[in-house]
């Protein structure tokens, strides 16, 4: 679950985590009333939405003009930035060219930068340990430094049985170059990261940039932060900051029917039983020539109300031309998924072609169903021959 900046520095900010002050502004009225809440003179206006790259982005109904971050140097300049970013539709590079709808502004007070640094948590599956990646060249997204400058990329890894200690952050401080009052101050900095990171259940914390000011104060100028899923269900007061505006309509649907869903680009809509089972499905429609409009698991129990369900919310991308299930029955029997098939593609009036590969347990009986269910449903005997029946048979519905 993502969270907006302005929430992510709340959180951080009471594990000792400088940040700077601001307030959150729906209204260009409310954005007016923050700026004259900080000392000024100078007064940043940043759109929250859930993608990065805000700054370097464009609004689609002024591709010309400014970025979803701008400086203002009054309160009426802060009430005119404001008005440029609610209610409009901001373009970044992980947005898409669909963009995402403004609908607030954090202002935040100015800062005397004199350095910009880039810091942040997560667990690294290699080593299977919560480790921090810290780099010099703040402000840059950390992949492209990764890519043309990887001798930039710090890596520290946090043994779980002892935690974060003194020697991390001055083995991190050195390596970005912090002198004196800074590396203390990073110290502190980081060990209040790291203590939010592990009690919130956090996926990723990222700062970018932490910033050095004048006064040598480590500040983070900005922060993503975003949590396991998994373990929500510790953190009731974590939900309450859930933005569902933020996020496909598809996906939250599929959540309250505790189906795993992901939206893709592609044209062949996938239902499928185990992540393992998906992936090899969405390849092999690549494979075949389509691309997959989503990730869809089931899981091994699906009900036919949940299999309903999934036929409804891959049926509501438009960009669906086609639907391929993908059943291995174990724990999952083919005919409970032959039922659920049938029920939801008489529910849905399906106006697609269906492609349908069972195998395990009951399979024969599955098919059984699905062939005397009267509808236009297409059997496969295996993975590629339902690849190559649902390819076919959008290609001929085209």
């Amino acid at each position: 679950m993502n969270i907006h900046e302005y929430q992510g520095k709340e959180l951080l900010k009471r594990y000792g985590v400088t940040v700077l002050d601001g307030y959150v502004a729906w209204t260009p009225e409310e954005a007016e009333a923050a700026a004259a809440r900080l000392p000024g003179p100078v007064y940043v206006v940043k759109s929250q939405i859930h993608a990065g790259g805000r700054g370097a982005g464009h609004f689609a109904d002024d591709p010309a003009g400014k970025g979803g971050v701008r400086l203002a140097k009054s309160a009426a300049e802060v009430r005119a930035a404001a008005e440029a970013m609610i209610g409009h539709t901001l373009i970044t590079k992980q947005t898409g060219e669909a963009g995402r709808p403004v609908r607030r502004v954090y202002i935040e007070a100015g800062c005397d930068i004199k350095r910009e640094l880039y810091v942040s948590l997560l667990v690294d599956r290699l080593s299977g340990r919560v480790t921090i990646i810290a780099s010099t060249e703040g402000g840059m997204e950390i992949e492209h430094v990764a890519e043309h400058q990887p001798e930039k990329i710090l890596k520290v890894s946090i043994d779980p049985a002892s935690g974060l200690s003194g020697f991390h952050s001055r083995r991190l401080a050195a390596g970005l170059g912090l002198k004196g009052k800074q590396v203390a101050s990073f110290g502190k900095f980081i060990t209040g990261m790291y203590a939010a990171y592990m009690a919130l259940d956090c996926a990723i914390v990222e700062i970018n940039p932490l910033v050095v000011t004048g006064a040598d104060e480590l500040i983070a100028l900005d922060a993503k932060v975003s949590f396991d899923d998994s373990a929500l269900f510790r953190h009731s007061d974590l939900e309450k900051l859930r933005d569902e505006g933020e996020e496909d309509p598809k996906e939250l649907e599929a959540a309250k029917f505790e189906l795993n869903y992901v939206a893709l680009d592609g044209n062949i809509g996938c239902m499928v039983n185990g992540a393992g089972l998906a992936m090899a499905t969405m390849d092999i429609i690549k494979l075949y020539g389509m691309s997959p409009a989503n990730f869809l698991d089931v899981g091994g129990s699906a009900t036919a109300e949940r299999v309903t369900a999934a036929f409804r919310i891959i049926l509501s991308d438009p960009n669906v031309e086609g639907i391929l299930v993908n059943i291995f029955g174990g724990i999952m029997r083919c005919d409970i998924i032959a039922e659920g098939v049938v029920l939801a593609a008489r529910e849905v009036k399906l106006s697609v072609p269906l492609v349908v590969r069972l195998a395990g347990t009951n399979v024969e009986l599955g098919k059984e169903i699905l062939a005397k269910s009267g509808l236009p449903i297409v059997s496969a005997d295996n993975l590629g021959d339902a690849a190559a029946k649902i390819v076919k048979a959008v290609k001929e519905a085209a």
